[in-house]
């Protein structure tokens, strides 16, 4: 996990704005620290040590703040000008970062579901679905404190911890030369936690999406379940499942705190470095004692934007995780089809599938070089054992699968490649595909497969669409309602429609004008 994800800010317009306005209130908030520093050292310094004052007990750096603050009450008017002008800068950083976070997480989400529509339906049948639906709900949502918290720091640390540096050497040099020294300890020992964090996270992202995944299976076969009394039998997966990832919430929620109290414990021992070294030489007047606390009250500012980068970085570890894999899940490849224009009517017009493939996950060509011609009047019944292709051959011939090889074809034209390539579209709205398992929304979840797939085949055969592609039709049927499946599909053909059917059912396949063989290579 990189500090600051190059591909957040040229992918995110409102973050690159966050970035620069960011930037602004940094060195704004640098003045303003340095100020407020060199007024306490003026105000408590005719307290402490009255014998000692002298009109340039700063130095150079005295001549930003006059001489006249020493007085109690020019002082404080002073330090509450610089507090109420912090207290300020504070609450712009805050609402800027609320607005900029909201934003970015709103358009990163966006940019997650419609690439995710255009992945086509071989990603969609490959169960990873459900991993996005919670990588672009409650992922991204952990990517708020990054921009809320995490970035402000970053980029005082970037401005504020360079000019308080700066100006302690012009202080004092031994004290700046301890800050040097003992400043690279803190990014050091935030690279040291941060490779235990990242990996922790990714464990925590993970957990959640399996949980997420299988519970949300679970609760769409919960009907089934209970129609054969099985519906507590899962109880002790969940239940294993909500353990997981528990653990893995308090595993990611224990490094981060432990991360936070060992910045703080190394943060707080180099102030006191400081703050010894300052002591012996005031004491042996070496040192004035407006110098002195000058330093005192600056060596603080110095840690303290990188220690709280550490600490938000850790506690904004999740949401970075869940960026990232949010950006690799962006760059995986689309469906490009080329669109050269509307396509042609189905109406009576043969389609075919020549030299036809599509590559598998497993690497495969399933279906392998498969070619047919689907005739209007006609039932094409696609056979072959489970895992060939056959569902795969029956989305092309909607229009819902790029082909890898081959083509998609009806009257002259071509889907999906070549220079007569025409609009997907437009031609798998002449197309009614009912695949295995039909989801008909929230409403049908409380219907059963079998009821689910009985009313996905009623809208196909009631609908005015010239092709029907069905995906094993009678396969959560019985033997009644095969009957009526099969009776509704000689219908539909003698009616002129062009329909193809995959299935394993030889009722189906002795009412077939023509069976096809798939095969997978």
């Amino acid at each position: 996990m990189r500090p600051l994800d190059p591909r957040l800010v040229a992918r995110i317009g409102p973050a690159r704005r966050y970035v620069i306005v960011t930037a602004v209130l940094g060195v704004l908030t640098a003045v303003l620290i340095l100020l407020q520093a060199l007024v306490i050292a003026r105000v408590l310094s005719p307290v402490l040590a009255p014998s000692e004052l002298t009109a340039d007990g700063l130095g150079w750096l005295g001549r930003l703040v006059p001489v006249s603050v020493r007085d109690l009450p020019v002082g404080i008017a002073w330090l509450a000008a610089i507090v109420t002008l912090r207290t300020a800068l504070m609450w712009l950083q805050e609402r800027q970062a609320h607005r900029a976070g909201t934003r970015v997480v709103s358009e990163l989400r966006e940019a997650v579901v419609e690439h995710a529509a255009t992945l086509g339906l071989r990603w969609a049948a490959s169960g990873r679905a459900a991993d996005v639906t919670i990588l672009s709900t409650r992922g991204l949502d952990n990517l708020l404190p990054y921009f809320v918290r995490y970035l402000p720091q970053l980029f005082l640390a970037v401005t504020v911890t360079p000019i308080m540096v700066v100006v302690v050497l012009g202080l004092d040099i031994t004290s700046a030369f301890i800050v040097v020294v003992t400043l690279p300890l803190v990014p050091i020992f935030m690279i040291l936690i941060g490779r235990l964090t990242q990996v922790r996270s990714a464990r925590h992202l993970t957990a959640m999406q399996r949980l997420s995944t299988q519970t949300l299976d679970l609760i769409s076969g919960i009907p089934t379940l209970r129609g054969f009394g099985r519906a507590q039998g899962p109880a002790a997966r969940v239940r294993e499942l909500g353990d997981a990832h528990r653990r893995a919430t308090m595993s990611s929620l224990r490094v981060a705190f432990l991360s936070g109290m060992v910045l703080e414990l190394l943060t707080t021992l180099s102030v006191a470095l400081v703050a010894v070294s300052m002591g012996f030489r005031l004491a042996d007047g070496n040192i004035s004692i407006e110098t002195a606390l000058a330093v005192l009250v600056l060596a603080p500012e110095v840690y303290l934007p990188l220690r709280n980068v550490g600490t938000h970085f850790h506690a904004s570890a999740d949401g970075m995780a869940a960026a990232d894999a949010a950006f690799e899940f962006l760059d995986q490849r689309t469906d490009q089809r080329p669109r050269t224009g509307p396509a042609p009517s189905l109406v009576g017009t043969p389609v075919s599938l020549q030299g036809f493939g599509v590559t598998a996950a497993d690497g495969r060509m399933a279906p392998a070089a498969l070619s047919l011609e689907a005739a209007p009047g006609a039932v094409t019944v696609l056979v072959g054992p489970n895992g060939e292709g056959k569902s795969t051959a029956l989305a092309a011939l909607a229009g819902l699968v790029m082909p890898d090889a081959g083509v998609v074809t009806a009257g002259g034209v071509t889907l999906g490649s070549g220079s007569s390539a025409v609009e997907d579209d437009s031609w798998t709205r002449q197309c009614a595909w009912v695949p295995q398992r039909p989801d008909l929304g929230p409403e049908g979840r409380t219907l059963s497969l079998g009821q689910r797939q009985r009313v996905a085949l009623e809208r196909a055969f009631a609908s005015d669409r010239p092709v029907l592609l069905l995906d094993e039709p009678t396969a959560h049927l019985d033997k009644a309602g095969r009957a009526e499946v099969i009776a509704a599909v000689l219908a539909a053909a003698a009616a002129g429609r062009t329909v193809v059917v995959t299935t394993h059912e030889r009722e189906l396949m002795d009412a077939a004008s023509s069976l096809v063989e798939v095969r997978a290579s």
